[in-house]
């Protein structure tokens, strides 16, 4: 059972419309930048597309704890992007995943 203080990961795979892909992609690099800037419970996100099909976003998300990402779903940046890219995807599946080794450089 997880605890109000371990850390909540997901992976969010989501298929972008590619006639907006390039718009898609502005709002959520500004997405991310001002939620890892901003929000000192967000850890990790992380985006990147599948080879050879760059619709297929996958979004590694990390956060310090449930507190964290209640807060994050709330911020006027997150909320902006939501809105602004909801014609955009075509689909949204939320994966909660367990981390095992979580390292950058």
């Amino acid at each position: 059972m997880k605890t109000s203080s371990e850390k909540i990961a997901r992976m969010a795979e989501l298929e972008i419309d590619l006639a907006q892909l390039e718009d898609y992609l502005a709002l959520l690099t500004e997405e991310i930048e001002a939620s890892v800037e901003k929000e000192p419970g967000v850890l990790i996100l992380h985006a990147v597309s599948v080879k050879d099909a760059p619709e297929k976003i996958r979004i590694l998300e990390v956060y310090a704890n449930r507190q964290a990402y209640e807060a994050h779903i709330q911020t006027p940046h997150f909320l902006k992007y939501k809105t602004l890219t909801a014609g955009m995807v075509r689909s949204l599946n939320l994966v909660d995943v367990d981390p095992i080794a979580l390292s950058t450089k």
